[in-house]
């Protein structure tokens, strides 16, 4: 039996196995079974399963390790791609996103759709044909000397460093909604899966993983929607018939918009941000008045034998002021902007460029355009996506593998406006004005874990869509409980967002180690090292950089979607210009990419830290779009630097033209 036939037959096999398991897990279910003893099924089972494959599909060379031996079939390295691609960022929060944001949510689905077409037409074929193991080989090789290397090892850790945490967080959230484990205990308890198949094989076991993993992910990520769509519209094409429940949305925005109480609640939080504005202001003589008053009333309870409980509930408001003018005026800042949001009307779900004025339209327009270009250049860009391309047995096989994975990707984000609008017409025409001590388990539960939260503000007891706050992370993860599934649902769908992040950090942990250890540590400081040192190197390194990733992750960071729109524009601003140019300019030269990949790095990183902290955008683009200012830099000082000064060697120059001749 041929290799290619094996692997169709245990495609097909995997697939059979999974229906069994869902179906016997739903049998469980009927007879009684906890959902506590569900949940920790469904997501041990199949990370025996992912064991298993990692360890009937373990890698014994160097070649194997690296770059699967460079023996994958176009289709199933489209879908191992793809699993790689989707990682907790789109099962996860790509359709909150679309549920708060609306038509601006599309720009994440645009951009990265679109950077896959980038991939194919610019990088995917040349590098192939390069036929190395990491994209800082290219980068020596093209350009010669070992600085180029060395940056291509920085920006490789740096993009997929900060793109691991947050994949490593939705394993935590998840992880903790369905075993009950404190969510720090529940990141350390995700990591050892994530460990699982990286440290196993390398690339061969991974990749192997992941076409199981997608398969997983697909199903559990279609299967609620599908049932949603058929449950409000009788057809179960979520697709084709959420246009219909869009309609009705609207209806619902117009009348929550008009409802007196809602408008009440919307006073509030605007006089909320006033107060809060004012206090800024009047800084620092605020401070001191607002430590003043609380001391005065701990005192003042002191002094009349109040219940010691009241006295802890003052002593944890002291401990929570700020602790000096400028932490105030950072902490009382973000409170202020999130009052303000909670003032503005809501966002009409298909308004494009939602603003109360043309300038805020204006921005609002300005930062959508921004997005799609650092989402497309950055998932042109991405190195662990990029090193994918390396494992097709031809340049043509590499062509393939691209439309498979961009298909296999669509089959989830045609979804995902849909998961968002049924999501929404449920939460809106249930759950708005319903009386706070009978809101559904599923709003504490949320809430434990800080991913929900409700304040009755205008003091009714019913709760108003301004009163509910839900983090974007939420919304697949909880729509199974929204609606009232059964919990095999909801236990399927936790199984696929935990598959998303495992296969996304996965290989991101392998990118890291196989760079660390092959560029740096290989190509750099030790030469003669050999193939087993190297192997046991980037283990090492492995586990390294997962448990301080791990560690960052259970600070619990920005939610998924803007931590990750990071990593793409770190990414695009270092690593695009240098590997286009370097495929279609000849005249690009060393000295030239060196200088552009530290500008573009210099500027993004700028920039983040600018909004970040500082909260100073330029034009009022968002930090998620930082890269809109750092690709241009590079582009610029590459062009600029390389006219400048002596253009490249012969050798530069026949290795672009080698490289070009793709077929």
């Amino acid at each position: 039996m041929t290799r290619g036939m094996a692997s169709k037959r245990y495609f097909i096999l995997f697939i059979l196995g999974l229906v069994a398991f869902v179906a016997g897990m739903s049998l469980l279910e009927r007879q009684g079974v906890s959902h506590r003893w569900l949940g920790l099924g469904f997501l041990t089972l199949p990370l025996v399963a992912y064991s298993v494959i990692g360890i009937f599909n373990r890698a014994t060379s160097i070649a194997d390790y690296y770059v699967a031996s460079r023996r994958i079939p176009a289709f199933f390295n489209g879908m191992a791609v793809s699993a790689e691609w989707l990682s907790a960022a789109s099962f996860i929060g790509l359709a909150g996103t679309l549920y708060l944001g609306g038509f601006q949510g599309l720009a994440y689905i645009l951009g990265w759709t679109g950077g896959f077409v980038l991939v194919a037409l610019l990088l995917a074929p040349y590098l192939r044909r390069f036929g190395q193991y990491t994209i800082p080989d290219f980068l020596e090789a093209r350009y010669g000397g070992t600085w180029p290397r060395l940056l291509g090892v920085i920006t490789t850790v740096l993009a997929s460093f900060v793109y691991l945490v947050a994949q490593i967080y939705g394993i935590g959230l998840i992880t903790t909604r369905v075993t009950g484990l404190q969510f720090e205990i529940g990141v350390f308890v995700g990591l050892t899966g994530i460990l699982v198949c990286s440290l196993l094989g390398g690339m061969r076991a991974v990749t192997w993983t992941q076409v199981a993993q997608y398969i997983i992910r697909i199903v559990a990520y279609l299967t609620p929607v599908v049932i949603l769509s058929y449950k409000l519209t009788g057809v179960p094409l979520p697709t084709l018939a959420y246009g219909e429940v869009l309609a009705k949305v609207a209806v619902l925005e117009e009348q929550i918009a008009a409802d007196p109480a809602e408008q009440a609640v919307r006073a509030a939080y605007l006089q909320r941000a006033e107060a809060i504005r004012s206090k800024i202001e009047h800084l620092p003589a605020s401070l001191t008045e607002e430590q003043h008053a609380i001391s005065e009333r701990i005192a003042q309870l002191k002094a009349s034998d109040a219940p010691l409980a009241d006295l802890v509930v003052l002593e944890r408001e002291r401990k929570a002021l700020p602790a000096n003018p400028a932490q105030a005026r950072e902490v009382w800042t973000n409170q202020m902007q999130s009052a303000q949001a909670k003032a503005n009307p809501p966002v009409r779900h298909t308004e494009a460029f939602p603003g109360r004025d043309a300038g805020e339209r204006d921005v609002q327009r300005l930062n959508f355009l921004a997005l799609v270009f650092c989402l497309t250049i950055g998932t042109a860009s991405l190195p662990h996506i990029l090193t994918r391309f390396y494992t097709t047995p031809s340049v043509q096989e590499s062509r393939s593998s691209v439309a498979w994975a961009l298909f296999f990707i669509v089959l989830l984000y045609l979804a995902a406006p849909a998961y968002a609008v049924f999501t929404k017409f449920e939460l809106y025409d249930h759950l708005v004005n319903t009386p706070i001590a009978s809101l559904p388990g599923w709003i504490s539960a949320w809430g434990r874990l800080g991913m929900v939260s409700i304040e009755d503000v205008n003091q009714d007891g019913l709760l108003q869509l301004a009163e509910l706050s839900l983090s974007p992370d939420v919304i697949v993860l909880a729509t199974p409980e929204i609606t009232g599934m059964p919990f095999v649902v909801v236990g399927l769908v936790a199984t696929g967002g935990f598959a998303s992040a495992l296969s996304a950090a996965d290989g991101l942990l392998l990118t890291m180690a196989g760079t660390i250890s092959h560029d740096f540590f290989y190509r750099i400081v030790r030469p003669q090292a050999s193939p087993q040192v190297r192997l046991v190197t980037s283990k090492i390194i492995l586990l390294m950089v997962a448990a301080l990733a791990a560690t960052v992750a259970a600070e619990r960071p920005a939610s998924i979607l803007p931590t990750v729109a990071w990593a793409f524009s770190i990414a695009a601003s270092a690593f695009f210009p240098p590997l286009v140019l370097g495929v279609f300019w000849e005249r690009a030269n060393r000295t030239g990419v060196i200088a552009g990949m530290l500008v573009g790095l210099l500027v993004t990183g700028y920039y983040l830290l600018r909004v970040e902290w500082q909260h100073l955008p330029w034009f009022g683009i968002q930090s998620t779009s930082a890269g809109i200012f750092g690709v241009p830099a590079a582009f610029l000082t590459i062009v600029a630097v390389s006219l400048l000064t002596a253009p490249p060697d012969q050798a530069s120059r026949k290795f672009v033209k080698r490289v070009r001749v793709t077929e």
